[in-house]
């Protein structure tokens, strides 16, 4: 088989989360249990505390979670969001995520936890879901859409394992709506992207599929916050990581947090939570 553009570009995602390098990184320095965009109550709150209190946001805006809920969590990281779905409100979690490495800790974190009975995790690519049509009563994704270079795609796969009255509901940094993409070039060539999504683009995928929005809370502070908190982290414990993390890693991750800082305090970037319903 020929491997097409798409195909390409999910091996280099998956490469670099397996890597050792960013599997330290993303485990002991952005968090561990949810490697997403936090909310943070001050400057030095833990990186770990303030994503929590994504999830828990991103929880408290579905109605009627329990525990006949049935939930697929694409790109779920190393599946803090599952465990604390599984663990408040008794649903079962199916979590889909490429890096096989993120797979196993999520794996063992779910036995530790005593939740491997309510959660199964999956190697795969959410632009091809192994799941058949209307599974799900929710889909989930925190800040994982935009390694994709066939967002719409994934879209079309949500909406195709979703129920009737299902609902989707994901995080994602975008670019802001009227931001040209090659202002962002320093930025999309990290992640290995043409382009970012966009509140507009999203809007136009959901009208398409007929999606109903239920609600969009655009935040495009939080990226420079985020970034930046984990770019003092990073920085703070720079000696201490050398031992466990590449000098080049760290200066080429360094190079990357700060780009994300300037753009999104220039205000080319944006972040939200985007939440729709399958009518």
């Amino acid at each position: 088989m020929s491997i097409t553009k798409e195909d390409t570009l999910v091996d280099v995602t998956q490469n670099y989360y397996d890597s050792p390098d960013a599997d330290e990184f993303y485990y002991n320095v952005w968090g561990g249990e949810d490697i997403h965009v936090g909310f943070y109550k001050n400057e030095t709150e833990p990186i770990a505390d303030a994503s929590r209190r994504t999830v828990e946001t991103m929880a408290d805006a579905i109605n009627n979670l329990n525990a006949d809920s049935v939930i697929l969590d694409i790109g779920a990281g190393y599946g803090g969001a599952a465990r604390f779905l599984a663990s408040k409100y008794g649903c079962r979690v199916d979590c889909l995520n490429l890096s096989e490495a993120e797979n196993k800790r999520n794996i063992e974190k779910n036995k530790e936890a005593g939740l491997n009975h309510l959660i199964n995790v999956y190697n795969g690519n959410f632009e091809e879901l192994p799941f058949k049509n209307e599974s799900y009563d929710i889909v989930w994704c925190q800040d994982s859409i935009l390694h994709s270079g066939e967002k719409e795609v994934v879209f079309a796969e949500a909406f195709r394992v979703l129920k009737k009255d299902g609902e989707f509901i994901f995080t994602d940094p975008m670019q802001a709506d009227d931001t040209q993409t090659e202002i962002l070039k320093p930025v999309l060539e990290r992640i290995h992207l043409k382009e970012m999504g966009s509140v507009k683009k999203y809007k136009s995928f959901v009208k398409n599929l007929g999606l109903e929005e239920i609600s969009i809370r655009e935040m495009p502070d939080r990226i420079a916050q985020h970034y930046g908190r984990v770019l003092n982290e990073l920085t703070s414990r720079e000696q201490e990581l050398k031992g466990k993390l590449s000098e080049d890693y760290i200066s080429r991750m360094k190079k990357g947090l700060q780009n994300w800082v300037k753009f999104g305090n220039e205000g080319h970037l944006n972040w939200g939570i985007l939440h729709f319903r399958k009518s």
